[in-house]
């Protein structure tokens, strides 16, 4: 435990990750433990990484990994933790009030602890216009358990005829489908609070309209979108086509918070791709929708998994 305070002192302002695996005969079958998570935000001190770790070995746990940012200058700690217990000699809620007790002495920010086989999934709501590649996406990757969540309904202002993928899949898995017909003048919105309140985020899969701020504040929990990398060069109508045009080399799409100004919410992920010029514009969408859809997937199973923390105002530290 020394030399992982000294390496936190000497690279404080990197992220430090740490991975540990104890497969002696002395360790308890891997077949009664249970999987947790904990992440942590604090001002920074000496001893915090001790007091996180003594907390799960004393009660019999084991660390898997563990990732530590301490931003240079700005007197922050940030950690996630991979840890595997006996959920049997360490209750669930006991685990929470070990916790609870380290963030109350050092005055944590955010001490947030997950145990996905004993926790409730997240419950999500995804939002969705006329393209479909990202909801349908997203509703495969729940399907066959790529993303953690469950779906409490689908909403677009869009509508979609009974013999659609996407209505066909959602009738068959019991997922409600609400068609809310938007405007200039009234884009839906109290409609789209009262089918959300139970949800814990909301998923925008390449939804074109703009949430306001009064819906944003009165939904008051996150929102992840998804777009195109194209921007800013290429706004409006088509950009993938003004892209092609414009015979530029590199594609991408940008998952991030939703916030009240428009496509300027701390990042989440980014990914990339060339083109060139042997790519017709059927393969120059293609492959930018491919991207978008990696990129939310990517996006929700980071946030569920507790990888992603705020940062400052407009940024985020991604474990």
């Amino acid at each position: 435990m020394n030399n992982i305070r000294r390496l936190c002192s000497a690279f404080s302002s990197k992220l430090v990750r740490f991975s540990y695996r104890n497969y002696s005969h002395n360790s308890v079958s891997s077949s009664f433990l249970t999987h947790g998570i904990h992440v942590f935000q604090c001002p920074d001190a000496i001893g915090i990484v001790a007091k996180l770790s003594d907390c799960i070995a004393s009660n019999g746990g084991n660390i898997l990994a563990a990732d530590v940012f301490v931003p240079q200058n700005k007197g922050l700690f940030y950690s996630r933790t991979d840890f595997v217990f006996d959920h049997v000699k360490w209750p669930r809620s006991q685990m929470e009030d070990d916790f609870l007790k380290i963030s109350k002495k050092i005055n944590a920010v955010r001490s947030i602890l997950r145990v996905p086989a004993l926790d409730p999934k997240y419950k999500i709501a995804v939002l969705a216009s006329n393209q479909g590649h990202c909801l349908i996406d997203s509703l495969h990757g729940w399907q066959d358990g790529r993303l953690p969540v469950d779906i409490t309904c689908v909403i677009s202002n869009h509508d979609r005829g009974p013999e659609s993928e996407v209505i066909r899949f959602l009738e068959r898995h019991g997922i409600p489908f609400h068609y809310l017909r938007t405007t200039t003048e009234n884009k839906r919105e109290e409609d789209i609070l009262k089918l959300v309140q139970n949800t814990d985020f909301l998923v925008l899969a390449r939804y074109m309209q703009i949430m306001s701020t009064d819906f944003l504040r009165s939904y008051g929990k996150d929102i992840i979108n998804i777009h195109h990398c194209l921007l800013p060069s290429f706004r409006g109508g088509n950009p993938c086509k003004q892209a092609y045009d414009a015979g530029v080399k590199l594609i991408g799409a940008t998952s991030h918070f939703v916030t009240e100004g428009v496509d300027a919410g701390p990042i989440i992920e980014q990914m990339v791709e060339r083109v060139s010029h042997r790519d017709d514009l059927q393969s120059f969408v293609q492959k930018s929708e491919n991207l978008e859809k990696q990129c939310l997937s990517m996006a929700i199973r980071s946030y569920c998994e507790l990888r992603v923390l705020p940062y400052e105002e407009k940024s985020t530290v991604v474990f």
